[in-house]
């Protein structure tokens, strides 16, 4: 079942009643069944959220996103009893090898780059040299191929003058709010498939609680470039507003594509996050990253 995603902009009180999570505000009261949401994001410093609503939302696996004052995704409530076997999981996880995660990496850096030459090639209409980089890619990236393929990626995506940074100037606001949106996600995937988020593959800043998320979505970022692409073709907005997190929102609706079957990215997710804990268990070798495009 396709789960929703909730944006609370304005004034609010959250509860729940009967399984049903009861938004009010000064315009209405709305009731939405718990076990149909996905993600709630909170972005206004008067929301009132009861412990009873925000506890039935976790072991419902929701997300509860709560937002900064620059109105990006800033903290997550996720469920930390979310799998049955997650003691032993987390031991296979962090008994991993570094041969093993350099793989892994070498996959996912793989899948990244190959994902952005299809985006970049569909978006310029020009063939690129995506794929020799793409086989450029050695163990753990020891050739850093993935800064060569983002230098060459940014400057042609949007314009020669453009430069990706995270508190840099337009479109970067727009991108920045849906990567947040995205790791969260991929947060919420792998926490339901009982790894640790804490422990990446390759990320490991002492200070980030999120590094495995921020490896494993690194192939489904030209999601949000794309996204991002269609609201600057579609909008004159610069800033963000409800109209552009809103359609930013989608990309957890997107459809994504693996061999047997397409889902939505919230439930491909899922089964990437499920590859991976099945490579750290010793049952799988490869991640099972879907097709972003068909």
């Amino acid at each position: 079942m396709l789960k929703k995603s909730i944006l609370v902009e304005r004034k609010t009180q959250i509860n729940c009643k009967l399984n049903q999570l009861i938004l009010k505000n000064d315009l209405r009261e709305a009731s939405i069944p718990i076990e149909d949401i996905g993600f709630i994001v909170i972005d206004h410093p008067e929301v009132y959220l009861s412990i009873t609503a925000m506890n039935m939302l976790i072991d419902n696996n929701a997300s509860v996103i709560v937002c900064d004052r620059s109105h990006l995704p800033n903290g997550m409530f996720l469920n930390l009893n979310s799998h049955h076997i997650q003691q032993e999981l987390f031991k296979a996880q962090l008994a991993a090898s570094l041969p093993l995660k350099k793989q892994l990496w070498q996959q996912t850096i793989k899948e990244k780059i190959k994902n952005q030459g299809l985006l970049l090639q569909y978006i310029t209409k020009e063939d690129n040299h995506f794929d020799f980089l793409r086989n450029k890619v050695l163990s753990g990236d020891s050739s850093n191929m993935e800064a060569v393929a983002a230098s060459y990626y940014w400057k042609s995506f949007f314009e020669s003058t453009f430069k990706r940074e995270r508190f840099g100037h337009y479109p970067n606001n727009f991108l920045n709010y849906g990567y947040a949106i995205l790791r969260a996600a991929t947060a919420r995937a792998l926490s339901s498939s009982g790894l640790l988020n804490t422990i990446g593959i390759h990320h490991r800043n002492k200070y980030n609680s999120f590094a495995l998320a921020d490896d494993i979505m690194e192939p489904f970022r030209p999601l949000v470039d794309e996204q991002v692409h269609y609201i600057m073709a579609h909008y004159e907005e610069q800033e963000l507003n409800t109209t552009i997190k809103a359609e930013l929102l989608h990309i957890l609706t997107r459809t994504v594509y693996f061999k047997e079957e397409k889902s939505p990215l919230m439930v491909g997710l899922q089964k990437t996050a499920s590859s991976l804990q099945q490579c750290f268990t010793g049952n799988r070798k490869k991640i099972k990253y879907p097709a972003l495009w068909n």
